[in-house]
């Protein structure tokens, strides 16, 4: 009987492992998406009802568009086309691409954070070990969500410090 006790607790330390990596994540995002809100399109470009034709380059650049010449029609005829929201989308592109950045920050950061509580941590195994998976979580989350806007030498930088953080604890807290 006190053998099937043990495994049972045993597998609500894993629960409540488990538990922990995937709210501690879910905290961070919600918690990320509460303090600093992520950019929308509709604040950068209007949505209009009724759209304006622009047929020539000055009206089109006026407006902030980008005119794009030499648009083949089906009829054989050529024509320009004007792509009205091409400064307001740049803009939201910027903003998307550095909120990116600084969501990634925040992420490494409360990773690190985790990593580091669930090191010094020592009375629960089941919380220190969640907070370290937590925060392992974290950096892979942190690294998808900017990998596409990363350049080569910051994913080699990421990845670096990734490897050098998770040898320095597995030999830190599991020397034999």
């Amino acid at each position: 009987m006190e053998q099937t006790s043990f495994k049972g607790k045993g597998v609500l330390k894993w629960a409540l492992t488990l538990g922990i990596i995937i709210v501690l994540n879910l905290f961070f995002a919600v918690a990320i998406q509460t303090v600093y809100p992520e950019p929308e399109y509709e604040n950068f470009c209007e949505v209009r009802q009724v759209n304006i034709f622009h047929s020539d380059e000055t009206s089109c650049v006026d407006a902030g568009g980008q005119w794009n010449p030499n648009i083949p029609l089906k009829t054989g005829d050529v024509v320009g086309y004007c792509n009205e929201q091409f400064t307001c989308s740049q803009q939201f592109e910027d903003a998307r691409e550095n909120y990116s950045k600084n969501v990634f920050v925040a992420l490494i950061v409360l990773g690190a954070l985790s990593l580091v509580a669930g090191f010094f941590l020592r009375s629960s195994s089941a919380v220190s070990t969640g907070l370290s998976y937590g925060g392992v979580l974290s950096f892979i989350i942190a690294s998808i969500r900017y990998w596409g806007e990363a350049g080569d030498v910051v994913r080699l930088a990421i990845v670096g410090l990734a490897l050098i953080a998770l040898i320095t604890i597995g030999v830190k807290k599991f020397k034999e």
